[in-house]
């Protein structure tokens, strides 16, 4: 092979096509014949940051390379914290996306031989550990395997990880290895490329092939070689053609990023839970600097978020009183401040955000901490301004979020302050730890329950979205934790389809807002299970012949196999069986799905509606 820019320049336009997956900070590395050391660039912020950099000080020519774009999980956006990380004798430099569980024990462990870490990841932990590995085969056997060393290294990790290797001693491979997280080959002619997207090599080759769970891979200029974690050959890895061009690649192949995002709620709420655990099986929570002490004193909790992040406040309102038997408040950031809370040191105050930077709810959370209260941050963006206020952080492990309108973040904010309870009532003792145990298992399940609505419910959500295009307004209307899913239904609809619509607490109907249902006005009905809740289950169905007798169009989101939502609803979005406090998880899906199949057909943006910006930085 002979040296040349072609790696960087595969590298950089590929995290060009990737920025959309993380943009905290970005960095290249580079081996080549010859070379001593890896070569390594990177630099904290967007692309270009790096870009510059090259620009000012080039890399040498490579025959091999890898580049990542992060989105910070471990370790907040810095020079020092981006990827990739190098092993001590800096001849191995590794990138990884995910989360290593077992990163602390390894540290401590590599510590105690003499390790000095200059980061704060768990990707450096990986990176000194391959490189000590690598080290140990050249003295067992006398030459470099980068490939066998990473199978080892892949076998000594627990938690979520794709991580791609390469080595200067090698200058003619790079290696990967995939555990929970995703990672993909593509086939050139004379070049070979590794991504955790097709997007990422989309403009060199259509050819692609699939690396599946705990399997690792080698790439050269013209051999693939898959195996498992143990070295035993893979011989029917799935091949497939890329059917859509670069320019879609930022997309990931999704006619929009909103697309793109509700498919990724499933991955959103597993990646939320990983990590969570510690050796005992006792939850854990991200950034906290509240002693146990003060978390078993808390009295009230109250809830600060604004828009969609206020609906997943509302929901898990109920989960955390039921479990942990203390009231909790749910109150709009911007209200907040100018009422006069009552604020103790036994309040523990929850500020929600997918930015970080919404501006309301950092002021509120300002006051909240003036009065002496402990605040929690519930966040998607590592190092923004939200976390570095807070006393403690839950970081949902979403991904970027680029649609304005939010999906993603909304089920990860669910299932974050769920965790937040759940840990409540590990410290309170408010629940043994089996029922916890519990409650988890069930979260875990959430996922496949998601992606089966995705599969089975998104061609009857487009056609009752086709037959009611040019409606002029919709009700909403749910019970319990249905209330809150009945809201953020109609924010998505106002926010991208620009449909005037309401959401109400079915209760409230028969008080006044049946005065407006007509002939053929829309009314969405979240319909709670039958089973362990009968009566709130009926009184839903009645709501539903109540609009249904004045000539209302009824579309019920409802439990697969619910003999009386068939007899009463014109359509049904179907969810599978899942507990009632869960179901917030599955039933906000389909009308995810819903705003933005209606936005589509009356051609509107659904990425960038109108009036409107991702992250609300002014009050």
């Amino acid at each position: 092979m002979t040296a040349c820019g072609k790696p960087l320049e595969v590298c950089m336009q590929g995290l060009g096509r990737l920025e959309y997956r993380g943009y905290d900070s970005a960095g290249v590395a580079l081996a080549a014949p010859g070379m001593d050391l890896v070569a390594v660039r990177k630099k904290a912020g967007r692309l270009d940051n790096l870009k510059a950099d090259l620009a000012r000080s080039p890399l040498p020519d490579a025959t091999v390379g890898i580049g990542h774009t992060r989105w910070a999980t471990n370790g907040e956006p810095s020079d020092t914290n981006a990827h990739p990380h190098v092993s001590a004798d800096g001849k191995i430099a590794i990138i990884h996306n995910g989360i290593i569980e077992n990163a602390s024990k390894l540290k401590m462990d590599l510590q105690s031989e003499g390790y000095v870490f200059s980061s704060g990841t768990d990707t450096e932990v990986a990176a000194k550990l391959l490189g000590k590995v690598a080290n140990t085969i050249i003295e067992e056997t006398g030459k470099p395997d980068l490939f066998e060393a990473l199978r080892r290294v892949a076998r000594m990790l627990t938690g979520a990880f794709t991580i791609l290797a390469v080595d200067c001693r090698q200058p003619d491979i790079v290696v990967g290895a995939r555990h929970d997280s995703p990672l993909v080959v593509g086939l050139g002619e004379g070049e070979n490329f590794l991504g955790s997207d097709v997007a990422a090599f989309v403009a060199y080759t259509k050819h692609a092939m699939e690396i599946g769970q705990d399997q690792a891979v080698c790439i050269s200029g013209d051999q693939v070689i898959v195996t498992d974690f143990n070295g035993n050959p893979v011989k029917d890895s799935k091949r497939f053609t890329v059917d859509w061009d670069a320019s879609a690649a930022e997309k990931g192949g999704w006619p929009s990023f909103m697309d793109k995002e509700i498919h990724e709620d499933p991955e959103a709420v597993a990646n939320t839970l990983l990590g969570r655990f510690d050796d005992q099986g006792d939850i854990v929570l991200d950034e906290v600097h509240i002693g146990l002490d003060v978390f078993r004193q808390v009295d009230k909790i109250i809830v600060v978020a604004c828009g969609t992040a206020s609906y997943a406040g509302m929901v898990a309102k109920y989960a955390i009183e039921h479990w942990v038997r203390i009231p909790v408040e749910v109150e709009l950031a911007h209200e907040f401040r100018y009422r006069d809370p009552i604020l103790t040191p036994r309040t523990l105050v929850v500020a929600i955000s997918q930015s970080g930077e919404t501006m309301d709810t950092l002021m509120a959370l300002r006051h909240a901490r003036e009065q002496g209260s402990r605040v929690l941050a519930i966040c998607n963006t590592q190092g923004a301004s939200i976390p570095r206020e807070s006393d403690a952080v839950l970081y949902t492990h979403a991904g970027p979020e680029i649609a304005v309108a939010s999906t993603k973040a909304f089920v990860a904010q669910i299932v974050a302050a769920y965790l937040l309870g759940l840990y409540l009532a590990q410290v309170k003792g408010t629940m043994y730890r089996d029922e916890i145990r519990h409650i988890l298992e069930q979260l875990k399940d959430m996922p496949q329950k998601i992606q089966w609505v995705l599969d089975n419910q998104a061609g009857n959500v487009e056609q009752a979205a086709k037959q009611m295009v040019s409606a002029h307004s919709f009700l909403f209307l749910g019970r319990h934790v249905g209330y809150p899913v009945a809201l953020e239904g109609a924010l998505k609809l106002k926010e991208i389809a620009y449909t005037f619509t309401e959401g109400f607490a079915a209760g409230e109907l028969k008080h006044g807002p049946i005065a407006l249902v007509d002939a053929g006005e829309p009314v969405v009905v979240i319909v709670p299970s039958a089973r362990g809740r009968n009566i709130l289950h009926n009184k839903v169905i009645s709501g539903i012949e109540e609009v249904k007798a004045r000539g209302a169009f009824t579309i019920a989101v409802a439990e697969l196999g619910d003999p009386d939502v068939e007899q009463y609803a014109d359509v049904v979005f179907w969810r599978p069986v899942c507990p009632t406090l869960l179901s917030p998880l599955v039933d906000v899906v389909p009308l995810q799905l819903f705003a933005m199949d209606m936005a589509m057909l009356k051609g509107y943006d659904v990425d960038k509606p109108r009036n409107l910006a991702k992250s609300v930085t002014v009050e």
